[in-house]
C-alpha cells in the first residue's frame, strides 16, 4: 500500500500522516502493544492528572483515542463500501465531557482499546486496493480510505507523544 497523496485528505490531517512510516498496517499492529505498555507505565496517581486547566486527564485522553478510532473506522467502512453519504464531524470535547472516562479503570480502557484495534486490524487487512482508493466526505472534507488508515495510526502516535512529554 502506498502513502496517501495530498489530494486524498484535508491539509489538517497532514500532521498525523507525516508521523507514520510507509507500512501503515505494521504501524497499526505495533501500536497494539506499544500503547498498552505506555499506559501500563502510568503511575496510579497520574491516571486522573491533567497537565493544565481545560486539559484532559490521561484516562480522558485514552477515551478520546478510543472514540476517535471508532469514528474514523466508521467513516473508513462507509467509504470503503462506496457509500456516498456525506458524514458529519464530531465535537471531541463534548464526547470526553459526557463519557465519564475518569470513573473507569485504566485496565478497562487498555482492554477496550486492545480489543477494538484487533477487530479493526481484521477489517484493515481485508481491504482491496480498490477499497483503499475510495473516498468520501467527512466533516466537509474529502478523505480516502487509505488516508484514514494513516490518520488513525498518526492520531494515536500524536497522543502517545503527548502522554510521554506532558504526563509522565
Amino acid at each position: 500500500m502506498y502513502r496517501p497523496q495530498p489530494n486524498e485528505f484535508g491539509a489538517f490531517y497532514q500532521r498525523y500522516i507525516d508521523t507514520v512510516e510507509d507500512d501503515v498496517i505494521k504501524a497499526l499492529e505495533s501500536q497494539v502493544t506499544s500503547f498498552k505498555k505506555l499506559l501500563q507505565s502510568v503511575p496510579l496517581e497520574k491516571e486522573n492528572y491533567a497537565y493544565g486547566d481545560g486539559k484532559w486527564t490521561i484516562k480522558e485522553l485514552v477515551g478520546h483515542v478510543i472514540d476517535t478510532e471508532r469514528i474514523m473506522v466508521y467513516r473508513l467502512t462507509r467509504f470503503a463500501r462506496a457509500d456516498a453519504t456525506e458524514l458529519p464531524g464530531f465535537e471531541e470535547n463534548s464526547f470526553v465531557k459526557n463519557a465519564n472516562f475518569s470513573d473507569r479503570t485504566m485496565e478497562s480502557l487498555i482492554s477496550e482499546f486492545h480489543l477494538l484495534r484487533l477487530a479493526n486490524l481484521r477489517l484493515f487487512k481485508s481491504l482491496s486496493e480498490e477499497e483503499l482508493s475510495r473516498s468520501g466526505i467527512a466533516n466537509g472534507h474529502s478523505i480516502s480510505v487509505r488516508a484514514l488508515l494513516f490518520v488513525i495510526a498518526g492520531h494515536l502516535k500524536h497522543h502517545c507523544n503527548i502522554i510521554s512529554a506532558r504526563y509522565l
